[in-house]
Order: C-alpha cells, then structure tokens, then sequence
C-alpha cells in the first residue's frame, strides 16, 4: 500500500529565486516545529532546489531525524520535478518514525541478548569497535582490555537439572556480573557458558589482573536454584590492546586463545605474544597428523616390560612414534593433545589397537606357535568420551586373530572421574573380552581409594616422576611403598615406569614390584628391534 505524505508544498524557480506556490496547512507547522527541535536550517531546502534545476536532477530523497531522545521522530522529505522540464518542485514530507523504531528495535534484538538483556557476540563488537573509534579520537595513547568468563560445568547443570534451571543459573551470573562493573565498561554475553568484559585500561596491564579478580569474587558463593546450591567455577582470560594499533577483532580472538589456555590451567591467562603462532603451529601439526594417518606414516615402538623376579620378559608396552617427512621425529608429547583436542586421538587410538594385534599375530606365526607375551595399548580419556572403545579393542582382536589376555588396556586416572559408572560399564565389558586394565601414571591424578576397589582393574602403573628418584628422595620412595601396598590389598598387579639404573630395579624387587620399564632394561624399540629383543629373550630361557 503506497503511503500519502503527511505535509506536501509546491515550488518554482522564479528568476533564480525559489518561490512557494502552494501548501497544505500542515506543511509550515511541520517543517518550522521540527527545524526548532533538532537545530535544522530548512533555508538548504531551497538550496538544493535550485541545484536540482541547474542539475536538470528529477528527484531527491533525504531523511531529517530529531534530536528528541524521548519521542524521537523521522521524516523522508522528496523533491520531484512537478513535470518534465518544468522549473516547478513538489515537495513531499513522510512521517518514517514507526517504521525507524521498528527498525531500530529490531536491531536492538538482534545485538542483544534475550535472555540476560546484554549485547550478544555481534553487539558486543559493536560496541567495542565505537568505544575503540572515540579513544583514538581522543589523541591520547590508551590501552583497553578484553577479559573472558567461561562457566566450568553449565552443560552438567542443563543436563542434570534441566534448560529452566540453567537459565536461571545464567540471570544469577549475570546479575553478579553486571554488579561488579563500572560504567564506562561493556559487559556481553558471547555464548551459552561466556561472558566479556571490555574495559579502559587507566594505568597498566596490572588494572587487568585486578579486574579479573573483581569478576571472580562473582563466584565466591554458591548460586541457589530451586531448593539446590551450585557452586560455579569459571575460567578467566584477557588480552590487552592499544589503540590504533590493535584491532579490536584480533585482541578478543587474542582473549579467546588465552582462554584455552585457562581452561587447562585452572588459573587467570593473559594473553602473551607468540600465542598465534604457537596455535598456528598446532593447526598445521593437526593437518600434518591427519594426513600422516592416512598415509600409514606412524609407527609403533614397543618398549619391553620385564619381571622383576625372574628378569624375563612379560610384555612390551606400544607406544605411538611420529617420523615427519620435513621436521623429522615429532615427540607424542606434543602430537598426542593435538590429536586429542582436533578429535584425531580417535582414528589414532583405533590404528594403534589394531597395529599392536597384528604385531602380536605376526610374531606368534614367526614363532610358528603362540606366545605367551602381552602388548598393553594407551587410550587416551578422550576417546573413551567420543568413540566405541568396546568395539575398538573387540574388532582389533578379532580382525588379528588374537585372543584378549594377550593384550593390556591402559587408561589414565582422569579417564574414570568423568564418567565413573560408564567407565566401569566398559571395563567390565573389557573383561569380558579377557583383556587386562591398567591404570596409568596412578598417583599424579585424581586417585580416589574407594572407586579404585569398585574397578576391576589388574595392574597399577607407577608413575616414573616418582620412580626416577626414589633412591635419593625419602618422599617419594615412601609414596611407591604407599602404591605397592595398596596393590598388594587389592590384589593388584604393579609395573614402575622410568626404571633407569640397577639401583632402582633392585629396591623395587624388594618392595615387591612386580614388573618394570626403562632405559635401563630398552628403550621403545622398532617392531623388527622388538622381536629380536623377543627371540633373545626365549633363547635366554632356553639356554
């Protein structure tokens, strides 16, 4: 439905000078009101009808808004040539008002937040890229900060107590939030589980420390929902840009990096120079890795696991090695959390399974008869989360023709406190596969005494921080004798890790250790290595 004009007049040019021919009543009282109440100087009317007729220009648009913050108005002013070569101009005014404010409210929610009333990611840009523009404006040298807030468990919140629930947790965040800031600060919600602060920085990148720590007092007490109360933990992170240097963009991606890093610390980050580069780096190791995987260009070692009664064999332990084609040999150190975090810990779990029991059933055929040496295979906490480890280990087995109790699951202590009951479930089902568990690296996580009896695990795996100098440090030569009783009341084997002198295989012989691994006895070795270390071993007995 075309829309009539609220005010209309007609002008001519009349010896180069604009005339009024005809008005309606209302067009002086709208013009002249709204020329008092937002400061405009209607004499450039005329002036831009005579430029119209010097320009031979047909038709102008342009929109006049008022300055009035309670009742804002907008109005379209249209000149037309009345006819076609004509020195005669209609002059149309259209009241926009209801069509701007819904403009302007819709925008509103679309930078907002619904749920806490704040500016959401897109709006929070926003309005850090006008506050940066007014600092340089300025023309003095100022730095501003970006300071992130991540909740620690808000999905087990959603999940446990429900969407309703978690709502609610997000309005009392956010209310303890919004009142610790000042008001020159913008506050934002980015995500379900974040928050940003974006702040002038009135001295140094000291203020931000400082600031990260008035956010965190929001979580000193517990948030009541319903008849429960949950304390929340959060994650901090910031990064600290000047301006008319930094981008704003780049600093809050610079924030997000150190945030990350948080996440694993447990700390408050600052954002360090370098970062970029060093997640630049991971991303190319991750694309490295993957294809890596796909080219068949990772190998097991296998590193031997010796009786410490007899001095025999027992096993070997496999152990992911990476020869890069351009950087050379890359340490699982830093390969294995980048598979980890990019979900390749997944396929790569899956590979190491399988290469281990083709190992085995190679090796069982060039001894023409079946051995009775066991490989133990690390999976990581991750792939326990994210893939079917059940059908892993079961489809390696049967894929090599190997029964279970010639292989070892080892899984780390952190791979149980998520999950604790799914995690049983799998080790049992794992049993049933006649495959023993280890536990690895015991003591350097979350050991809880009473969960580790419920699980039927075979063999605790002693951590080689403590192992290394338990010839010289009283402590931790008291927390391997701590372990190995333990094992021995839970009926439990135990294998010491980093075993590197005679020293130390002799004392934990006499402690009651059951197996060890070391420098001492091999390091990880080629698989070809491994069988030659094997056929030494048997013709050893033999002999």
């Amino acid at each position: 439905m075309t829309t009539l004009p609220i005010a209309a007049a007609l002008f001519r040019i009349n010896r180069e000078i604009v005339e009024r021919v005809i008005t309606n009543a209302k067009f002086d009282e709208l013009v002249l009101g709204f020329a008092r109440a937002s400061g405009l100087d209607i004499a450039r009317l005329a002036d831009r009808i005579m430029a119209m007729a010097e320009e031979k220009c047909d038709a102008h648009f342009e929109c006049w808004r008022s300055n009035d913050m309670i009742h804002p108005r907008e109005l379209e002013i249209s000149i037309a040539r009345f006819r076609a070569d004509s020195d005669i101009f209609l002059l149309s005014i259209f009241d926009r008002t209801a069509e701007a404010l819904g403009q302007s409210n819709l925008r509103r929610e679309m930078l907002s937040d619904s749920l806490t009333g704040f500016c959401n990611r897109t709006g929070f840009e926003e309005q850090v890229e006008d506050s940066v523009s007014r600092m340089l404006a300025s023309g003095a040298v100022q730095a501003y900060a970006i300071i992130l807030v991540d909740l620690a468990r808000f999905s087990r919140v959603n999940e446990s107590v429900g969407a309703v629930a978690g709502d609610e947790l997000i309005i009392t965040v956010a209310r303890r939030l919004n009142a610790r800031i000042r008001s020159n600060e913008i506050l934002g919600r980015l995500g379900s589980n974040e928050f940003a602060l974006f702040v002038q920085l009135d001295r140094d990148q000291t203020d931000v420390a400082n600031i990260a720590e008035r956010l965190s007092d929001a979580f000193v007490d517990p948030c009541k929902l319903s008849n429960l109360e949950i304390q929340m933990e959060c994650a901090l992170a910031a990064a600290v840009g000047v301006v008319g240097l930094d981008n704003p963009t780049d600093t809050l991606r610079h924030a997000q990096i150190a945030l990350k890093r948080a996440k694993s610390s447990k700390s408050f980050e600052l954002y360090a120079a370098g970062s970029v580069d060093m997640e630049r780096r991971r991303f190319s190791m991750e694309t490295d890795l993957r294809r890596a995987l796909q080219r068949g260009e990772l190998q097991l070692h296998y590193q031997p696991l010796v009786d410490l009664d007899t001095g025999a064999l027992s096993g070997f332990e496999a152990l992911a090695r990476w020869d890069h084609p351009d950087l050379g040999p890359i340490s699982p150190v830093d390969f294995i959390p980048v598979a980890e975090e990019s979900g390749l810990i997944v396929p790569l779990g899956r590979w190491a399974l399988e290469q281990a029991a083709q190992t085995i059933s190679k090796w069982d055929a060039r001894f023409d008869r079946r051995q009775d040496f066991r490989i133990s295979v690390n999976l990581s906490a991750v792939q326990m989360q994210r893939d079917d480890v059940f059908d892993a280990v079961s489809g390696a087995l049967k894929g090599a023709d190997v029964s279970g109790n010639r292989m070892t699951i080892e899984l780390t202590e952190s791979a149980f406190i998520n999950d604790p009951d799914g995690a049983k479930k799998l080790l049992d089902a794992l049993k049933g596969l006649d495959t023993d568990v280890a536990m690895d690296d015991f003591g350097t996580g979350y050991s809880n005494l009473a969960f580790l009896q419920q699980l039927p695990i075979d063999v605790l795996k002693i951590d080689r921080s403590f192992v290394t100098e338990m010839t010289v440090n009283k402590d931790k030569r008291a927390i391997v004798r701590t372990v190995l009783s333990l094992a021995r009341a839970l009926g439990m084997k135990t294998t010491a890790e980093g075993i590197e002198s005679e020293e130390i295989s002799l004392v934990l012989r006499r402690l009651g250790c059951s197996v060890g691994q070391g420098f001492f006895y091999a390091r990880p070795l080629t698989e070809e290595d491994a069988y030659t270390f094997l056929m030494a071993d048997k013709a050893a007995l033999t002999f």
